[in-house]
């Protein structure tokens, strides 16, 4: 029988609706902050809470000021002012809301407070009156944000969250990510009295880097997943049209992007069969990082008129380290318990410099594409994620000839309520 692993899982854990189910706070997100002290969530506002600070000082790196320009996350296409994307960021990071305005003030609050500082730690006249003449060119944003008047401060760890998406943010771990900014100007450091030192060692040889794609996508050390697609083709008119249920497109991250979030893989064993080559099992034999969770958000609502040519298909494409064959095993669950399973074998070929590993257009079985059927008549979106919250998807890619498990894969599914259609997210399975 034939699997496709696409429209049809669901996390009991994630009731929160898809990643674009509400709109940010509208305005450009630099301009000066006004509003009352207090959050949105009724938690008192005066003074930020370590974990709420932690994240604002993370959402300051990762998004430098841009004045009055926006900035367009490509996976939604929605603009946002610098200071909506660090509220955004508080409330992906933390569950609490702090609106721009309130990010805005808080700006500004740090913004006088450091220069306080800055101009404390001048002893001499004439260097700050040039370090106000200075501080006078630059916003609020670019004083806070300039490393060289930023004070030493130390925040607790941040508090590890359940790490599913809250409401009106977006599923994919890109969306956070630094965009190109010119460096902004900082501001003069003191210069700082003449000291002798001894000549430096010789540099050390640089350490070989892990793989920038190693720690950012769903990759182990050998064996890395560049795009797996759920579909559903048909005729019309001799055009061909297709309809993507799921989708993880290819992407480029680079070392500025956050590293995948985390979870811990006891949580969701009872999702999957505890027989001979199920979760449990597989991840005590390990490699630890090859075993990842993808969350999707699958778009049944297709246009797509479902003929008798229509075909349901499932295509995914690896790229690995050695020239090996491949044997791809789908599981699908139901309470916990294996229904169906499909086993595919894939050899490599060069391309690039690079194994490449390519599995197109493989049909789905005709339980998947009765079960996708019975899921798209339900009347309510509501009604489908409670039929999906007790279907999982376990792909176990590994080495035919040595059985070593290269990637493992576990799906849930969510139905997707975004006018952006199917979205994901993905984080990788640790034992704490």
């Amino acid at each position: 029988c034939v699997v496709a692993g696409a429209v049809i899982i669901a996390s009991e854990w994630s009731c929160r609706g898809s990643p674009d189910g509400a709109q940010e706070d509208g305005g450009n997100g630099e301009g000066l902050g006004e509003g009352t002290d207090r959050g949105l969530d009724g938690d008192p506002e005066g003074v930020w809470s370590p974990d709420i600070e932690q994240s604002f000082q993370e959402a300051l790196a990762i998004y430098p000021p841009c004045g009055r320009r926006k900035i367009i996350l490509s996976d939604e296409g929605k603009m946002y002012g610098r200071n909506e994307l660090i509220a955004r960021y508080i409330k992906l990071r933390t569950g609490k809301t702090r609106t721009r305005k309130q990010v805005s003030s808080h700006i500004q609050v740090l913004a006088r407070k450091r220069v306080r500082e800055y101009q404390t730690s001048i002893k001499d006249q004439a260097s700050k009156d040039k370090a106000l003449q200075t501080v006078a060119n630059l916003s609020s944003a670019q004083i806070v944000s300039a490393s060289v008047v930023k004070p030493p401060t130390s925040f607790p760890p941040p508090v590890r969250f359940w790490p599913g998406p809250m409401p009106g943010q977006p599923g994919h771990s890109q969306d956070i990510k630094p965009f190109a900014q010119p460096p902004y100007t900082t501001l003069p450091a003191p210069v700082p009295p003449p000291i002798s030192y001894e000549p430096l060692p010789p540099p050390r040889p640089p350490a070989i880097a892990t793989p920038v794609w190693q720690d950012r996508t769903i990759a182990s050390a050998k064996l890395r997943l560049l795009e797996y697609s759920a579909f559903l083709e048909t005729q019309r008119d001799r055009e061909t049209l297709k309809h993507l249920f799921v989708h993880i497109a290819q992407s480029n991250p680079g070392y500025s992007d956050p590293v995948l979030e985390s979870i811990d893989v006891r949580q969701i064993y009872d999702k999957f069969s505890e027989k001979k080559g199920g979760l449990k099992e597989l991840y005590e034999k390990g490699p630890h990082n090859a075993f990842f969770l993808v969350k999707f958000w699958a778009d049944l609502s297709s246009d797509v008129e479902e003929g008798s040519g229509a075909f349901y298909g499932v295509s995914s494409q690896y790229s690995g380290t050695e020239n090996i064959t491949i044997s791809v095993s789908t599981k699908v669950c139901s309470f916990g318990k294996q229904v169906v399973e499909k086993v595919e074998t894939e050899y490599a070929y060069m391309e690039g410099g690079k194994y490449m590993f390519r599995i197109q257009r493989s049909p789905m079985c005709e339980y998947m594409i009765n079960f996708i059927h019975k899921l798209k008549h339900l009347p309510e979106k509501y009604m489908m994620n409670s039929v999906l919250e007790n279907f999982t998807i376990l792909q176990v890619v590994s080495n035919r000839e040595t059985q070593e498990t290269l990637l493992c894969i576990a799906f849930v599914f969510e139905v997707s309520t975004s006018e952006h259609g199917a979205q994901y997210h993905v984080y990788r399975l640790i034992k704490e």
